[in-house]
C-alpha cells in the first residue's frame, strides 16, 4: 500500500540518524542542558536573525501547544482560535483539558480574519459584563492552516497589529511550518514570521524527524517557570539531546527547508494528477496538504491500495479525501497513485 494519509508516519532523514548514531555513546547532560541543544537553538536562533530568542524542545505537537498556551494564560483566562483550528477540533480538547476555554471565531478557508478578531475584542472591552466571562489571552493559529490555506505577509502583520492594539500574545502552531514556507506564493519567511509573533514552534515530527518540536519564544519572554511548567505537563524529556541532536541535523546546510520543499513539489505533482483525471478541489491548498472531491466508489476502490484521509461528505454520494505528501514521498509513489486513479 502507498501512503498518502499523513506527513508523520516516516521514520527520519537519514542525517538526522546520522547525527543520533554519531553521538550515541556522548552521555550528554540530560534535560535538554546539552551542547548538541545549545548548539540547535543557536542555529534556530541565527535562522530567524533573533539572537536572543529562547527555544524550548518537546516531542510532539499536541503536548507542546498545551503546555506552551497553559504557559501564556492566567487561570481565567482563553485562547482565541478559529472553529477549524488545530486545538478546537483535533487534539482531544487537550487545551480544555488544562482548564483553559478555547474561544472560537469564524474563518476564512481556515484563517482568521484581522477585522473578525478586532470585533471580537472590541466586544468583549466594551461588554459591561465582561468580568463574568472567561478573557481572552492569547491569539492561536496555524502556519498553515488546518486546511493547508496560507496567510500573506500582509495578513499576518494585520493580525499582530490587532493583538499589539490590545495587548494580547500571538502563538503560531507551525506543526507544518516548512511546508508553508516553501509553497508556491508564499511571502513569508521564518525571519518575518518570527517578527510578527510572540511565541511559535517549529514542527519537526512532520518534517524530517523521529519526534521534536521546538518552541520559540520571539517578541515575548517565556514564562520564567517554563521549564517547571514543562514538567507538570510531562513534558520534559530526560534524553533532552535526542530532540537536540535532530534539530542540529535539520537546521544544518538549509535541510529542514530542503525536505519541505521537497514535498511541496511532490503534491503540486499529486495535485497535477488529479486534475489531469478530471477530479475536484474542495478548496485550493499550495501546501502539501491537497483535498480532493471523490465519488464514493472510488474512495471504496482506493481504499485497499492507498492510505488517505477522510474529511466529511458532500453532495452527490461524494466524499472530501485529504491526499497527503511528506519530505520522504517519492515520484515512484506518485506514479502508482496515477495508475490507480
Amino acid at each position: 500500500m502507498i501512503s498518502f494519509d499523513c506527513d508523520y508516519n516516516n521514520g527520519a532523514h537519514p542525517k538526522v540518524l546520522e547525527n543520533l548514531v554519531r553521538h550515541n555513546d556522548a552521555k550528554p547532560t540530560p534535560y535538554g542542558y546539552d551542547e548538541f541543544s545549545e548548539r540547535a537553538k543557536k542555529r534556530i536562533r541565527e535562522a530567524i536573525g533573533m539572537p536572543d530568542a529562547q527555544i524550548f524542545f518537546l516531542t510532539g505537537g499536541t503536548q507542546t501547544n498545551a503546555t506552551t498556551i497553559d504557559s501564556m494564560l492566567y487561570q481565567y483566562e482563553g485562547v482565541i482560535c478559529v472553529g477549524s483550528g488545530h486545538i478546537n477540533v483535533h487534539e482531544a480538547g487537550a487545551v480544555e483539558f488544562t482548564e483553559h476555554k478555547i474561544i472560537t471565531i469564524p474563518d476564512s478557508e481556515g484563517k482568521m480574519e484581522a477585522r473578525q478578531l478586532h470585533q471580537y475584542l472590541d466586544d468583549f472591552h466594551h461588554d459591561g459584563n465582561r468580568d463574568h466571562a472567561v478573557h481572552p489571552g492569547l491569539v492561536y493559529i496555524t502556519f498553515p492552516t488546518e486546511l493547508g490555506t496560507l496567510y500573506t505577509a500582509r495578513e499576518l502583520d494585520e493580525l499582530y497589529q490587532v493583538c499589539q492594539r490590545y495587548d494580547i500574545p500571538l502563538y503560531i502552531d507551525g506543526a507544518r511550518l516548512g511546508y508553508g514556507l516553501m509553497a508556491e506564493g508564499c511571502d513569508i519567511t521564518m525571519p518575518y514570521l518570527a517578527r510578527h509573533c510572540d511565541v511559535f514552534y517549529i514542527g519537526g515530527t512532520k518534517i524530517g524527524a523521529l519526534c521534536g518540536e521546538a518552541v520559540v519564544f520571539t517578541n515575548r519572554r517565556a514564562h520564567k517557570h517554563f521549564f517547571s511548567i514543562q514538567k507538570q505537563h510531562g513534558a520534559v524529556i530526560a534524553k533532552g539531546a535526542l530532540i537536540g541532536l535532530q534539530f542540529e541535523a535539520l537546521f544544518t546546510d538549509n535541510l529542514y527547508l530542503d525536505l519541505a520543499r521537497h514535498a511541496i513539489e511532490m503534491a503540486m505533482v499529486m495535485k497535477g494528477i488529479f486534475r489531469e483525471k478530471g477530479y475536484e478541489f474542495w478548496l485550493d491548498s499550495p501546501t502539501n496538504q491537497q483535498f480532493v472531491i471523490l465519488p464514493n466508489e472510488k474512495v471504496d476502490a482506493l481504499g485497499d491500495k492507498v492510505g488517505f484521509s477522510h474529511w466529511g461528505q458532500t453532495t452527490g454520494h461524494r466524499t472530501i479525501c485529504r491526499f497527503v505528501t511528506s519530505w520522504a514521498t517519492t515520484p515512484d509513489e506518485l506514479e502508482e497513485l496515477k495508475r490507480l486513479l
